[in-house]
């Protein structure tokens, strides 16, 4: 299990087998069964998670009822409701788990500590913050400008992996288009 956390780390930082150890010892194994909600709306959310196994979904629900997927999470991916991870706030998104699903969870009160005392586990999340907050741009960007078939193969090219694993159904919800158009797309590809 920390084994796929120290590698992920490593992407970014370099660490000594005692710098992970203090490190993975801020954290906790959470496991979830398929469908099993991780943060549902409206409750304090205090962890952000690491996946080690497994895939999420983001939801937020409208005032009529309408659910919109915001972010999926597969392996190496955080995943919280961010806003209410750092504002301290309640949720306004559901997360649940599309597949059985493992989890590493840590505390905004540990990470902050880490943080302080690590300059380069600082690094390692102010890396991944700039990272996310770029694929969300990209992602409302996408939304904004390009076709339902330019976001469709974005998807797929981008994360391949994804559109195994997932149902149509909830593929087109994350693209913004019908079950119907996008058969029609994925039957052009």
């Amino acid at each position: 299990m920390s084994f796929e956390l120290k590698t992920h780390l490593e992407e970014i930082i370099s660490l000594t087998d005692q710098e992970f150890e203090h490190i993975v010892s801020h954290f906790k194994l959470k496991t979830l069964k398929k469908h099993q909600y991780l943060i549902q709306e409206d409750e304090f959310v205090n962890h952000i998670y690491f996946v080690v196994k497994g895939l999420l979904k983001a939801t937020f629900t409208d005032t009529n009822g309408k659910e919109y997927i915001i972010q999926f999470a597969m392996e190496n991916w955080w995943l919280s409701d961010f806003r209410a991870f750092y504002g301290q706030v309640k949720s306004i998104t559901n997360i649940s788990c599309l597949e059985n699903s493992e989890l590493l969870s840590i505390t905004k009160e540990n990470l902050d500590l880490l943080c302080r005392e690590s300059h380069k586990m600082e690094h390692f999340f102010r890396v991944k913050n700039s990272l996310g907050y770029v694929a969300l741009q990209q992602r409302i960007l996408s939304l904004l400008t390009t076709s339902p078939k330019e976001r469709f193969e974005q998807l797929a090219h981008q994360y391949p992996q994804l559109m195994q694993r997932v149902s149509k159904t909830i593929i087109a919800a994350y693209l913004g288009i019908s079950r119907e158009t996008l058969s029609r797309l994925s039957a052009k590809t």
